[in-house]
């Protein structure tokens, strides 16, 4: 039996039951494999993820200059992700890239989400990786920090520039170098570990940080969290909680980092 009008309107004017507290849709490189996977084990009750990507014609990431050139060549293809995943009527929008969020430093990161909302409108909220990365070492109190990074030095400077120019002390930078978009998702977690342990903890950190959303270290980071005493955050990890937290959806979310949990 058919609804008539009247229930047909009615049903249009509820919220939908989709995703009633917020569909967000997230912007995320062709390369890229740890993003879904994060996100899919932070779901909170009413919360639904979509994900839209953008073309990596140039993933290889082997050197400074094809480093730069994937820069480059992410600038031309984010704006039609950006326009697809409009489709959807996405309620907030998760840039789940990263080094193209800490370039330029600072006014850097300003100036690439102003571009964003260029494309999607002013009233549209976005979360950015570097500008969460800073809200969650805020958030904590932070003045100290280190961070590792998949990258190659051309954008560990970047990520250095960044944190200085908001405010924080940076002890060390340290990018494992992977040689593609992609293979920085296949980074054994042994390396990760040896490289927060060995080269960025010490008691002059206050804080950890990690770049590069296809580095998926949400497995790993909490045990290292309680182990060190102290906040150790995944970029993927800050930015949907900044996504989360911009939308009024407070939520805490256990065994996923002290971020989570405590703010």
């Amino acid at each position: 039996m058919q609804a008539n009008p009247e229930a047909r309107r009615a049903l249009k004017a509820q919220e939908p039951w989709i995703g009633p507290r917020s569909r967000i849709g997230v912007i995320i490189p062709s390369t890229n494999i740890g993003v879904e996977y994060d996100c899919q084990r932070i779901i909170p009750p009413g919360v639904t993820w979509h994900f839209g990507r953008f073309f990596v014609g140039q993933p290889d990431l082997s050197s400074d200059d094809m480093f730069l050139a994937f820069i480059d060549a992410i600038r031309e293809t984010i704006p039609d992700a950006m326009r697809d995943i409009m489709t959807c009527e996405p309620k907030y929008i998760m840039m789940g890239m990263s080094a193209e969020t800490f370039w330029g430093g600072l006014e850097g990161n300003i100036e690439f989400e102003a571009r964003l909302r260029d494309l999607i409108g002013p009233n549209m909220g976005i979360t950015s990786g570097a500008a969460a990365l800073k809200d969650a070492l805020d958030a904590f109190g932070a003045k100290r920090v280190a961070a590792l990074t998949p990258y190659q030095p051309v954008g560990d400077v970047q990520v250095r520039r960044f944190l200085e120019e908001s405010g924080y002390h940076v002890t060390n930078v340290v990018g494992l170098k992977c040689d593609t978009a992609t293979s920085i998702a296949h980074t054994p977690p042994h390396e990760v570990i040896d490289v927060v342990l060995k080269q960025l903890e010490g008691d002059d950190v206050d804080a950890i940080v990690q770049a590069g959303t296809n580095l998926s270290t949400i497995d790993i980071f909490p045990a290292l969290e309680k182990q060190l005493g102290k906040p150790v955050i995944p970029i993927n990890v800050a930015t949907i909680w900044h996504a989360l937290r911009a939308q009024g959806i407070d939520d805490k979310i256990f065994g996923k980092g002290l971020l989570l949990e405590k703010f």
